[in-house]
């Protein structure tokens, strides 16, 4: 028999629920399509999802498999969800829930890239991308639903929020943006309504920080006036995609020693908020004289604040989850179903024609209306004799209990015995 499972899924990673960011950047593969391509030999659908607070593998499969495979990826200290708890995981994922800024809206874009980079690699199976797009489906409901991101803020505008507490006000200072990606808009953006003097985009791309500088009324530095850049600047947020460190402690250090006046004096204070994952600031940069060093981990505190006046809506948004997450199971319970019965009735057919063939064997030349009519018995007797097992096999599947489906099927089919609940004394 096929195996029929309800809610084959499994995810594992890390987060910033558990991880600071140091570890989330130990978790992380930098060769996702390699990464994916290795995957694929062992489940039949995975996908990566890397964020700036979170990595999580998702595959179509068991816990015990993926916690195998990761832990020969040289990955540990991981959480694993697995079946309608990987779902739970995955819907609330989605609509905000779960991250670190509650009601952030960049988690969908995310769940849909990850999902077109599997596609493109070949590893996102039809269940997962039923799963997927389910996900997204939710957590577009839920923002529409509740008030969950209503002043929402991104891990970038939370950037800004925490550049501004450090500083007293923006307004009237110079701020460098380094990447132009979604992540460079989202502060961009945020950076637009605060009066500032200056706002300067850079990235390694010239023409990429030319078109984001357009759209806030910025302007465009190229890469390698950087550290110039920086030394004119009173706050610097990063947030490009390279894979290793762009800002350079000893280059760092010499462009503070620029930042000083009297020239013997300490430098004027630079705001440093490394928001890349990996970090774009290279390790110890904040030891630097002058420089006070942000990351991922310090935006906690923004997503405490927004938590505090969002609880009501979050808490709205977990019972439109596990609402959804009822009507999907019972989606896949009815799937789980059809699996059992194709099964059954294979089975039966496959009887069916046999019993058939020795009836008209043992009949000699049989006539056309003769064949017929044998034929015809043979399938009512079959679905009448199927009725009762049918109902009680999708009524087992449709409300979850698989395994009594499958004891139901295994019994019919095969001889099996099913064990009986003892009964109480």
């Amino acid at each position: 028999m096929a195996e029929c499972q309800t809610a084959p899924l499994a995810i594992a990673g890390v987060s910033h629920h558990t991880a600071n960011v140091t570890m989330i950047e130990a978790f992380r593969f930098a060769d996702e399509p390699a990464f994916l391509e290795a995957a694929r030999t062992r489940f039949p659908g995975v996908m990566l999802l890397q964020t700036c607070n979170r990595v999580e593998v998702l595959v179509e499969g068991d816990a015990a498999g993926l916690r195998a495979f990761l832990a020969e990826q040289g990955r540990k200290d991981f959480f694993v969800h697995e079946g309608p708890g990987a779902l739970r995981h995955l819907f609330a994922l989605a609509s905000g829930i779960d991250s670190m800024i509650v009601g952030e809206d960049q988690i969908i874009g995310q769940l849909k890239k990850s999902l077109s980079d599997a596609q493109e690699t070949g590893t996102a199976s039809e269940f997962l991308e039923t799963c997927i797009n389910k996900a997204v489906h939710v957590g577009v409901e839920v923002r529409r639903r509740t008030l969950i991101n209503r002043g929402s803020v991104s891990i970038g505008s939370a950037a800004v929020t925490l550049a501004e507490a450090e500083i007293g006000s923006l307004a009237g200072k110079h701020i460098l943006v380094v990447g132009s990606g979604e992540m460079g808009l989202l502060v961009a953006q945020a950076l637009a309504a605060k009066h500032l003097t200056a706002m300067y985009v850079a990235n390694r791309t010239y023409k990429r920080a030319e078109i984001l500088a357009g759209k806030i009324g910025g302007k465009a530095v190229k890469f390698n006036e950087l550290y110039h850049y920086i030394t004119l600047s009173d706050v610097v947020i990063s947030c490009t995609a390279a894979p290793h460190a762009i800002i350079r402690r000893a280059e760092l250090a010499r462009a503070m020693k620029d930042r000083c006046w009297p020239p013997e004096g300490h430098p004027r204070p630079l705001i440093l908020v490394d928001i890349a994952q990996p970090r774009d600031v290279e390790e110890g940069a904040g030891t630097i004289d002058g420089v006070r060093l942000y990351t991922i981990d310090d935006l906690r505190s923004v997503n405490e604040q927004t938590m505090s006046t969002r609880k009501a809506e979050a808490d709205r948004a977990h019972g439109f989850v596990e609402a959804e997450l009822s009507l999907f199971l019972r989606h896949l319970n009815r799937r789980t179903a059809e699996c059992y019965l194709a099964s059954l009735h294979t089975w039966a057919e496959e009887v069916r024609v046999r019993e058939r063939e020795r009836a008209l064997s043992r009949l000699g030349a049989a006539d056309e209306k003769t064949i017929s009519v044998i034929d015809d018995l043979t399938r009512v007797l079959t679905k009448k004799l199927l009725t009762d097992a049918t109902y009680s096999v999708r009524t087992s599947a449709e409300e979850g209990d698989a395994a009594a489906a499958e004891a139901l099927v295994n019994a019919i089919t095969k001889g099996d015995r099913i064990e009986g609940k003892p009964e109480k004394e």
